[in-house]
């Protein structure tokens, strides 16, 4: 596993890194597998945390604050932050063109630069391990690190490997880790509840209404089908997956706790496209995860460390930009209703910004993420499965891309809420990397986002909106947890107006982060 970085090197773009991943392979689920299945979970957590979302961790480190560095050596940690900064912002093959070179150079003296700063990079990292106490700096983290992801609430690791699978719990309340077979889940049943589920859905056009409007872009190419796939796939998912989990933790018993738990699922592979929170028996009012605990979902450990993760996140200044009418794409009318009723909802005119229309342009909407803390994007989004990182959100000139966002170093932001489709749908030829927009936002700088597994009801995204922003501007408080559980809540109440068999319209919305 230490090889992992000379295979995905940081001084290349991060295009050929996401190509480069894929001559890992399963490489970390497969060392965790064997490490598990001679008691070394520790291990096991650690390799996974290497070898999944390589690229993601990456980029993560190179935004990463080094408090302690420029307390005892500021000189090199200012030296530090300038390379960091720069290889961020070179990260991309597109930031290259945007060099002051001649065309025909920019190519080749955009990918020298790069090189010269991941080599600068390493060199000064190397100087840095050599100082009194930095031997591991920017090294691989180790459990005793790792495990503090679990401060605020269990975070569970699911690894899947061809005939076995295991959930391995980090929980503030052990120090140890508990591990849960889970016997009867394989590589095989994931992939028939991923076709189940993915089977529903293009069908439907991925959730088009009678209404026929939507926050994507397909059409069916069959009459729709009726969800009983999608029904049968989250049955199974309780069944040998979830419940497993949640009785081994004891949040099974029959008194129902006030608050419900608050767990997070850090999954990958096939399983980052399953929707755990939403597991249940749905025939006869049967049990389900939402009766037990609140879902949250994290790409890596380190994602919710608190070095990474600010202490409040309580809004200051809110930007909302929606797009009723975009070039090029149907119209979402719903989205002025969903700005309208945040801004009533916030009531400080000093406190939100709106630019909706033919003011939205990429240009405009980046600015005004550097000056607000919160950011609501209503509109058209759509995930690029031969170029991640040209995924991105539709605006009035363009698309707003997570190779742009994911130029930018956000500070002290909170919410991200995505009110589009797509934004974590991942991508199936890079299961172990987090390449969605969902996760981009949090490499970004927002510690916490709303997104979706696949295409919302445009009708049904003001609902879910209305309910989350009434419930966290409550006034009690807005720790980590509390955007999980306003979530949770609004997605009960859409559930409660459509009726609980409309799984593809209820089930996409999923929490990410603190």
């Amino acid at each position: 596993m230490n090889l992992v970085p000379a295979v995905v090197w940081v001084g290349t773009t991060v295009n050929q890194r996401y190509k480069d991943v894929k001559k890992i392979g399963a490489l970390a689920t497969e060392a965790a597998a064997a490490a598990i299945l001679i008691g070394k979970h520790s291990l096991a957590i650690e390799w996974l945390e290497q070898g999944r979302s390589v690229v993601w961790n990456q980029l993560l480190q190179l935004r990463t604050p080094h408090d302690q560095l420029f307390i005892d050596h500021p000189t090199i940690a200012e030296e530090l932050k300038r390379i960091s900064a720069e290889l961020h912002a070179s990260d991309s093959l597109s930031s290259s063109l945007s060099w002051d070179f001649t065309p025909s150079h920019s190519l080749e003296a955009g990918v020298q630069r790069h090189h010269r700063l991941a080599e600068n990079y390493d060199q000064l990292l190397n100087k840095i391990r050599k100082l009194p106490g930095y031997a591991d700096f920017i090294r691989p983290k180790s459990f005793s690190t790792l495990k503090s992801a679990a401060s605020d609430g269990p975070v569970i690791v699911v690894n899947i490997h061809g005939p076995h699978s295991d959930a391995l719990v980090i929980s503030p309340e052990r120090a140890d880790i508990m591990h849960v077979p889970l016997l009867d889940w394989t590589s095989a049943a994931a992939d028939t509840a991923c076709h189940q589920i993915n089977s529903v859905l293009k069908s439907r056009g991925m959730g088009r209404g009678r209404d026929g409007f939507q926050r994507h872009f397909m059409v069916p190419d069959s009459e729709p089908e009726s969800g009983n796939d999608l029904e049968t796939a989250l049955y199974t998912l309780w069944v040998d997956v979830v419940h497993p989990i949640l009785d081994s933790l004891g949040y099974l018993n029959p008194e129902k706790r006030s608050p419900l738990p608050h767990i997070t699922w850090c999954t990958a592979g096939v399983m980052s496209f399953l929707p755990l929170h939403a597991a249940g028996n749905y025939s006869e009012g049967g049990p389900k995860t939402t009766d037990f605990v609140v879902s949250s979902y994290t790409p890596t450990l380190n994602a919710l460390l608190p070095e990474n993760t600010p202490v409040s996140l309580s809004p200051l200044r809110v930007l909302a930009v929606g797009q009723a009418a975009t070039p090029g794409h149907a119209p979402l009318p719903a989205t002025e209703r969903e700005i309208s009723s945040i801004k009533d909802i916030i009531q400080a005119p000093n406190q939100i910004t709106e630019i909706e229309d033919h003011n939205a342009t990429k240009q405009a909407v980046l600015a005004a993420m550097e000056s607000h803390d919160w950011v609501h994007l209503a509109c058209h989004a759509h995930q690029s499965i031969g170029d991640p990182e040209e995924s991105g959100f539709f605006l009035q000139d363009g698309t707003l891309s997570l190779a742009t966002i994911n130029k930018k170093q956000f500070k002290n932001k909170g919410l991200a809420f995505l009110s589009a489709c797509q934004t974590a749908t991942g991508d199936e030829s890079l299961p172990d990397e987090a390449v969605h927009l969902a996760a981009g936002m949090l490499t970004a700088g927002y510690p916490s986002v709303i997104a979706t597994m696949w295409s919302v009801m445009d009708s049904d995204a003001p609902v879910v909106a209305e309910k989350v922003y009434s419930e966290l501007l409550k006034g009690e408080g807005m720790g980590r947890g509390a955007i999980a559980r306003a979530l949770d809540k609004a997605v009960a109440e859409l559930r409660n107006q459509i009726g609980e068999d409309q799984f593809w319209r209820w089930v996409p919305y999923i929490h990410f982060g603190v």
